[in-house]
């Protein structure tokens, strides 16, 4: 079996999940769940940076001990991706015993392989404690950084350890034309490297004075141990999180796909791969940078006070209708919008009007015209149609184009729209009334059981517990999760009872 190690982000330890990690959590889960339903052996890691600054002052403003305040922090983080249905098989922190001697190792590793590629310097720049990074001039707005344009930059100078990334320049120029689907979308690609063009600087690694950090651990010349940059250790998760450098981990490395978020590309793309090299290491083989969800037209933010309440939005219309609407209204290669008008419009219109409905007066009419047992029938017109969809599906699910989950739920949807029109054309209620008709009524029955069968496979990475409702609605056997999404042509629905249960979405409100 084909493994399969896909990685998402790992977020930062200052404050609660919000839509901004949702989004991304759920997208990895969706290709996660559906490279296992193409029969991979899947490994998707998720986790918690729980290092630096940020963190150390956060915790401190709360009059706690920062172990404490993470600790709370990663409970929160766990429990709203439990209640989102997130498939992680693992959960790392950056606390944990093994990532730190991961990191140090990696460290090591480093320092044996590439011995000119740790140096010592006394730098000073404006510094984001919001980024954890020093900033260039093309990253400043009006004397703030421009992620973080609510925070105050701090102009600060120290001796620190850097790390040579200017070596590497050549290097990365080789990796990006050589594998041109290493850093997809194509815009992300080419925004890295344009940057790479424009040169690259040698990066600070330590910090002095920072104890809630892993220990740097190579002395200074003065013979302090700084604490290492909370990029230096977070990147490595990906590494450490497979037992490294302990164990197997070379059966899971390198990571097949790391999915972030665009505004981090840079320390993914050029950074992780430069100190990879460095330690005669794998590279990743893919990276996909998807864009932010914005709210009116603005980015989420906890320090600019633009957010919106995950359990108000997941309590709305339930979990599986969140990571639809998501997943179908934000492009996953691009920005987009989240509104309430535009997640209430999605809801009626193409769950509760469309798949509901199609869902609904299919198995009512199995279970009217056919005594609630699918009869044995071939292949229709319609089965032939949705063959189209279903590849499109895939095309866009697989990695072959990029990772365009939007347009997967576009293809299911207009799959979902095929089978509202054939109900119409076929009229089953007409048929019933002719005796004459009875085989083209068990053909249009069949059809339609088929053709819900495979809405429910195709939806089951994105809606996983409505998916499995409506596969025991239709009477199909064992798990909608255990089927194989590259096996849809061939399912038959003969001798299913099917059962009509409740809407699968209602138009009134409900839970979960």
């Amino acid at each position: 079996m084909t493994r399969f190690y896909v990685t998402t982000a790992i977020d930062y330890a200052n404050g609660d999940p919000h839509l901004g990690h949702a989004f991304e959590k759920i997208g990895a889960d969706v290709i996660a769940r559906y490279h296992r339903m193409v029969g991979r052996d899947v490994h998707f890691l998720t986790g918690l940076d729980e290092h630096g600054q940020k963190v150390a002052q956060t915790a401190a403003d709360r009059g706690l001990e920062p172990q404490a305040f993470v600790d709370g922090i990663a409970a929160r983080f766990q429990s709203m991706w439990t209640t989102l249905n997130i498939s992680y098989d693992q959960f790392i922190r950056t606390t944990d015993a093994t990532h730190k001697s991961g990191v140090r190792a990696l460290i090591e590793r480093i320092a044996e392989k590439s011995p000119d590629d740790f140096y010592e310097k006394t730098y000073e720049g404006w510094y984001c404690v919001g980024c954890e990074l020093f900033k260039r001039e093309n990253e400043i707005e009006e004397g703030h950084c421009a992620i973080h344009p609510t925070r105050q930059l701090q102009w600060t100078k120290e001796r620190n350890w850097f790390f040579r990334l200017t070596k590497y320049r050549s290097f990365l120029e080789r990796l990006f034309a050589g594998r041109p689907d290493f850093l997809l979308p194509e815009s992300r690609r080419n925004e890295m490297l344009a940057l790479i063009e424009s040169g690259l600087e040698d990066i600070s690694i330590t910090r002095s004075r920072l104890s809630w950090a892993i220990p740097f651990p190579i002395a200074s010349s003065d013979g302090e141990h700084q604490g290492t940059w909370v990029w230096f250790d977070a990147l490595p998760n990906y590494l450490t999180a497979t037992g490294y450098p302990d164990g197997a981990w070379r059966n899971r490395w390198p990571a097949d796909l790391h999915v972030i978020g665009k505004d981090i590309t840079r320390l993914h793309s050029i950074v992780w791969p430069a100190m990879l090299q460095a330690a005669e290491l794998p590279l990743p083989r893919r990276l996909w940078a998807h864009g932010f969800v914005h709210l009116a037209g603005e980015r989420f933010s906890k320090s600019a006070g633009v957010r919106l309440e995950l359990s108000d939005a997941v309590a709305r219309f339930g979990v599986d209708a969140f990571r639809y609407f998501l997943l179908r209204e934000v492009p996953f290669d691009d920005d987009g919008n989240f509104s309430w008008e535009r997640f209430e419009d999605r809801y009626n219109a193409d769950l509760a009007n469309a798949l509901g409905n199609l869902a609904s007066r299919s198995i009512a009419m199995v279970e009217k015209y056919v005594g609630g047992v699918v009869p044995t029938a071939g292949q229709t017109l319609l089965d032939e149609a949705d063959a189209g969809d279903v590849s499109a599906y895939h095309a866009a699910m697989d990695g072959r184009d990029g990772f365009l989950l939007h347009e997967g739920l576009q293809a299911v949807w207009r799959s979902v729209a095929r089978g509202n029109e054939y109900v119409d054309r076929q009229a089953p209620w007409k048929l019933a009334k002719d005796p004459g008709q009875r085989v083209a009524l068990e053909e249009t029955m069949a059809a339609l059981v088929r053709h819900l069968a495979r809405h429910a496979v195709l939806l089951a990475p994105f809606m996983p517990a409505k998916a499995q409702a409506l596969w025991e609605q239709l009477g199909a056997p064992g798990t909608v999760i255990s089927q194989r999404a590259d096996r849809l042509q061939a399912i038959d629905a003969s001798g299913w009872n099917v059962t009509k249960g409740a809407p699968l979405f209602p138009k009134e409100r409900e839970g979960a």
